[in-house]
C-alpha cells in the first residue's frame, strides 16, 4: 500500500509540477509562445488518451506487469526530461511520461482494490489513495517553485528517479500478479477506436485553452471524437470479447459515481487554475509564495480524508457524498469573493480550508463508488474509467469555466458540484453505497486479523 501510494503521489505530482517552472524552461530551452503550453499538454494528451486502453491491458496482461512497465517507462522519460537540451526532446519525454502514467496509475489502483476486497477495508484503502493523489497535485505547485528558484527546473523531473527505483525493486516482492480469469485477447478494433476517440477529445479540450471553441482544429477534433465514439459503440456491441463489456456499463452505481466525478473534476481543476492566477496577478504573490500558500490545502485534504471513511461507515455513501459536496460548494462560494487588496488569512485561507476538507471527504468516497462491484475481471477497467473521467472533467472545466473569469468560474464550479449532488441523491442506488461490512465480511475480517 505504501509503495503504490508513493508511486501515485509521484504520478499526480507530475500533473502540476511543471506549471510554475514554465518560464524558466522557456528561457533555457528556447520554447516559442505556441510551443510552451505543450510541455503540459503532451503529458495530459498521452495520459488522458491512453488510460482506458492501459487499464484494460492491465486486466488482461497482468496488473503488476503493466504497472512495472509503466513505472520503468515513466522513470526513463523523467531522466530524458531532466537532461533535455532541445524543446522537442522535452516534449517527447513528457509524452512518454504521460504514457507511463497511463499504464501505472490504473494498474496500481486496481491492485489496491483487489488487495482489500472487504467493503470497510476497501473504503479506508481508497480513502488513503485518494488523499495521497490530491496531496500530489497540491505538492507539485510547492515543489516546482522551490526547486526552480533554489536549484534548477531540471530537478522537478530528476527527483522521480529514487521513487521509480524503490517501486521497481520492492513491488515484485510485495504484490502477487493478478489478471482477468481465462485466456483473452485484447479487442484491437475497440482499442484503436476507443483510444482515438479519447485522444481526439483530450486534444480538442486542450486546444480550446489556446484558441477558443471556434477554432477549426477544435471543431475538427470534437467531430472526430463523435464519429470515433459512435464507431466504438457499434464495434463493441458486436465484439466477442469487447474492450468495455456491456455488463460493466450496465452498473448504475458506477455510472452515477463517474457522472458526479466528471462534474466535481470540472469545478476543482478550474478552481485550481483560476486561484493560482488570482493570487499571483491580483494579490501579487511570487510563484514560490503562491505555492506555499497552497500548503494548508494539503492539510485540509488530510483532515477530510481521515473523516471520510468514518462518516461513510456511519451514514452510508450517498449521504456522505452529499455532505462532502455541500462542503465543497460552501468553499467555492467563499473563495469566489477573493479580490484585490484582500488578505490571505482573512479571505483566502478560510475558503481554501473549507474546500480542501470537502475534497478530502469527497475523493475517497467517489473512488470507492466508482469501482463498486469490480473483480479480477475488470478492476483495471474500473480504475482507468474513473481516472479518465477525472482528467476529461478537468480539461472541460479549465476550457469552459476559466473563460468566465475568477468569480464567475468559481460560482459556475459551485453549480457543477450542486448538479453532482442532485445526481447522487436522485440516481445513486441504495444497495451498493453502504460501506459497512456484511455479517459474512465481518467474520472474514476477524478471521484474517486474529
Amino acid at each position: 500500500m505504501i509503495v503504490l501510494c508513493l508511486v501515485q503521489f509521484m504520478l499526480v505530482l507530475d500533473d502540476t509540477v511543471v506549471n510554475v517552472a514554465l518560464p524558466s524552461i522557456r528561457d533555457e530551452l528556447g520554447f516559442s509562445a505556441s510551443g510552451l503550453p505543450w510541455v503540459v499538454n503532451a503529458y495530459f494528451l498521452a495520459f488522458g488518451g491512453l488510460l482506458l486502453l492501459c487499464g484494460r491491458m492491465a486486466d488482461l496482461l497482468g496488473r503488476r506487469r503493466v504497472f512495472l512497465v509503466g513505472v520503468a517507462l515513466f522513470g526513463v522519460a523523467s531522466l530524458a526530461c531532466g537532461l533535455a537540451q532541445e524543446p522537442w526532446q522535452l516534449l517527447i519525454g513528457r509524452f512518454a511520461q504521460g504514457t507511463g502514467s497511463a499504464m501505472a496509475g490504473p494498474a496500481a489502483m486496481s491492485m489496491i482494490t483487489l488487495l482489500y476486497p472487504g467493503s470497510e477495508e476497501r473504503a479506508k484503502a481508497l480513502g488513503i489513495w485518494g488523499g495521497i493523489a490530491a496531496l500530489g497535485g497540491t505538492s507539485g505547485l510547492v515543489l516546482s517553485g522551490a526547486l526552480t528558484d533554489l536549484v534548477s527546473w531540471r530537478w522537478i523531473f530528476l527527483i522521480n528517479l529514487p521513487v521509480v527505483a524503490v517501486a521497481l525493486v520492492l513491488l515484485p516482492r510485495l504484490v502477487p500478479e493478478s489478471r482477468a480469469p481465462g485466456r483473452r485477447r485484447l479487442d484491437v478494433p475497440g482499442a484503436v477506436l476507443g483510444t482515438g476517440a479519447a485522444v481526439s477529445l483530450v486534444y480538442g479540450l486542450l486546444r480550446v485553452g489556446e484558441a477558443g471553441w471556434s477554432d477549426p482544429l477544435v471543431l475538427g477534433a470534437v467531430v472526430l471524437f463523435a464519429a470515433l465514439a459512435v464507431a466504438f459503440l457499434v464495434v463493441e456491441s458486436r465484439a466477442v470479447a469487447p474492450l468495455v463489456p456491456g455488463s460493466f456499463l450496465a452498473s448504475r452505481t458506477r455510472a452515477v459515481a463517474n457522472g458526479a466525478t466528471l462534474l466535481f473534476s470540472m469545478a476543482m481543476y478550474a478552481m485550481s487554475f483560476l486561484l493560482m492566477i488570482q493570487v499571483q496577478t491580483v494579490l501579487g504573490y511570487s510563484p514560490l509564495l503562491a505555492g506555499i500558500a497552497y500548503l494548508p490545502y494539503g492539510a485540509g485534504i488530510l483532515a477530510g480524508m481521515w473523516l471520510s471513511a468514518r462518516i461513510s461507515l456511519r451514514i452510508g455513501t450517498r449521504w456522505a457524498l452529499l455532505l462532502a459536496f455541500l462542503v465543497d460548494i460552501a468553499g467555492l462560494l467563499l473563495l469566489s469573493g477573493v479580490a484585490a487588496g484582500d488578505s490571505y488569512a482573512a479571505h483566502v485561507l478560510p475558503g481554501m480550508l473549507i474546500l480542501s476538507v470537502g475534497n478530502g471527504l469527497s475523493l475517497p468516497v467517489m473512488a470507492v463508488t466508482a469501482v463498486d462491484g469490480t473483480t479480477e475481471e475488470d478492476a483495471g477497467l474500473g480504475s482507468a474509467l474513473f481516472t479518465s473521467v477525472q482528467q476529461i472533467g478537468g480539461a472541460i472545466g479549465v476550457a469552459a469555466l476559466a473563460v468566465m473569469g475568477y468569480s464567475g468560474g468559481l460560482m459556475a464550479g459551485a453549480v457543477c458540484v450542486a448538479l453532482g449532488a442532485v445526481l447522487i441523491v436522485v440516481l445513486l442506488p441504495s444497495r451498493a453505497r453502504d460501506p459497512r461490512p456484511s455479517p459474512r465480511e465481518h467474520a472474514q475480517n476477524l478471521d484474517s486479523h486474529p
